[in-house]
């Protein structure tokens, strides 16, 4: 296949193979064409392209980002956007070479995840019955943090979660996660009596919508935006006023906070590790592991010892 001469066309061809043939994500694709739209702009002040870049090239656009304050964890990332340009353009024969195949990265720095206490779910849990404008606001509110804190979805799967996912009352949910790869999620009381309480306002709200010619959503939370759903910004900044109404650090309360105190939690239960990475969509145990370091050290050492993924590890 011809190397297109533009390289804009070089970063749109890659994200496109990658939206077929891997099922990439949206959210994925945009960080990719993030990277490479910068590492480009950084090889044509230099009167360079893809084409021609080389190692060394590499290497120091990656200087470049440490001496202007990038984290380990982009730079990790921005190297990885790279070796998979090269990579597919290597094996697309639009280079003869692939200049990122040796180039050892930064390492991402491992950081532990920062899990709400028990009282603080419940807090939130607690105000976000009286939160909002209205009551279909309220009760929309409450639906969205019960299944959240229930079930441990990604931000994107709840905001995106179809409504007939959750028709008929289910106990399990099937989501649609990274990579398109589906998962079945328990749903708690509480959260199933959130979700048919928001169900019930929302259909009839959609009924009078309908009958003036507005077609209906597919989507549980939706909204008149372009994406149809609630975005992850406005979840994200309702999780902050929400935080503050419950006189909890807005500054620990995110989507992904809920998710990390839905895994501690349940582990600090008795749930099994492997369970827990079911549930989260994890592709590897290791990525579950994490979460034993947010426990205090009675935990740790009773999954450590108890755990038969750790006996086999002490025994080889």
């Amino acid at each position: 296949m011809t190397a297109p001469g533009n390289m804009l066309q070089w970063i749109s061809t890659f994200l496109d193979a990658q939206a077929a043939e891997l099922d990439a994500s949206r959210n994925t694709l945009l960080a990719y064409g993030r990277d490479l739209k910068d590492f480009l702009s950084w090889l044509e002040h230099r009167k360079i392209d893809f084409a021609g870049a080389s190692k060394a090239d590499i290497e120091d656009y990656l200087v470049s980002c440490d001496a202007n304050g990038l984290s380990k964890a982009t730079r990790a990332r921005r190297l990885s956007s790279i070796r998979q340009l090269f990579r597919f353009a290597h094996e697309e024969s639009w280079r003869a070479d692939d200049p990122a195949v040796r180039i050892k990265g930064p390492g991402a720095v491992q950081r532990l995840p920062k899990a709400l206490g028990r009282d603080e779910v419940d807090r939130l849990l607690t105000v976000v019955r009286t939160f909002g404008r209205s009551k279909e606001e309220r009760l929309r509110n409450t639906a969205m943090l019960e299944l959240l804190y229930a079930t441990g979805l990604r931000v994107t799967e709840l905001v995106s979660l179809p409504v007939s996912s959750v028709r008929g009352d289910p106990k399990m949910v099937l989501v649609r996660g990274k990579g398109g790869k589906e998962r079945m999620v328990p749903m708690s009381t509480p959260a199933r009596v959130a979700i048919n309480d928001w169900l019930q306002i929302r259909d009839e709200a959609e009924s009078r919508a309908k009958s003036q010619g507005i077609p209906v959503s597919r989507f549980l939370f939706p909204s008149s935006g372009i994406v149809g759903h609630l975005t992850r910004q406005q979840f994200h900044n309702l999780l902050k006023s929400l935080a503050i109404a419950a006189g909890v650090s807005p500054a620990s309360v995110t989507p992904h906070a809920l998710r990390h105190a839905f895994a501690t939690h349940l582990l600090a239960g008795g749930a099994d590790l492997r369970v827990i990475q079911t549930l989260l969509g994890h592709a590897d145990v290791a990525t579950t592991e994490i979460y034993t370091h947010v426990l205090d050290d009675h935990l740790k050492d009773l999954v450590l010892t108890h755990h038969p993924l750790a006996k086999k590890s002490r025994n080889s």
